[in-house]
């Protein structure tokens, strides 16, 4: 279990992407990086991208990180590998909407830090940039701890934006919550389809974001 044990924006230097992203690409005594993509390379108190190399990745989207590392995946990066190759694709990346690691979403902290999301969504877009064959596949897996916090929303929209750039596919994956979020991974078969998903139109009709 991860519990922040700080504010990142007053107590915390965020590395920014572009640095962590070259450091994650040098070889590792810890893991193969050829197969694993890994930003930071080493554990924080934020996580940008954790995933495996490959040239159709499936971008799957959740709230924030927990613990999961380059082969010590946990329950719920484990059913994210096994939906991307049971629907055709080569590699997965996690990302998330925000990216201050709590393995509890109650934890995470009250205000947004505006500098660990703008490199966040500097690793979103290298994500989208990572697809070589087809167009960049989004899976948005956040599940009802979207309503966590209040800034979350407003993450998701700058994510659409992104997307939008790179003319990405959005998609959910089982049953939608009364709601309407999509469903978290965990508790997903393995043979789980990828539904087309209205992302624009779930921000304004259910999170009630412009």
């Amino acid at each position: 279990m991860h519990i922040p044990v700080c504010d990142t924006t007053e107590q915390l230097t965020v590395l920014p992407f572009a640095d962590a992203l070259e450091q994650a690409l040098r070889p590792s005594p810890d893991y193969d990086t050829k197969q694993w993509l890994y930003v930071p390379n080493f554990y924080a108190e934020y996580r940008y991208i954790l995933g495996t190399q490959g040239e159709k990745p499936l971008i799957c989207v959740g709230v924030n990180p927990s613990t999961a590392a380059p082969n010590a995946l946990d329950n719920t990066l484990k059913s994210v590998e096994r939906i991307a190759l049971g629907n055709g694709y080569d590699s997965f990346i996690m990302f998330n909407v925000y990216a201050q690691r709590a393995t509890r979403p109650d934890d995470m902290e009250r205000t947004l830090n505006p500098q660990l999301h703008a490199e966040n969504m500097a690793a979103f877009r290298y994500a989208l940039a990572q697809t070589r064959r087809g167009q960049p596949a989004i899976w948005a897996a956040w599940g009802n701890i979207i309503e966590k916090r209040p800034y979350l929303p407003g993450c998701v929209r700058d994510m659409i934006a992104a997307g939008q750039e790179f003319g990405a596919q959005w998609f959910s994956a089982g049953k939608r919550s009364v709601k309407g979020h999509p469903h978290h991974p965990l508790y997903l078969r393995k043979d789980s389809p990828l539904d087309p998903f209205d992302v624009s139109d779930y921000l304004s009709s259910v999170l009630g974001a412009p």
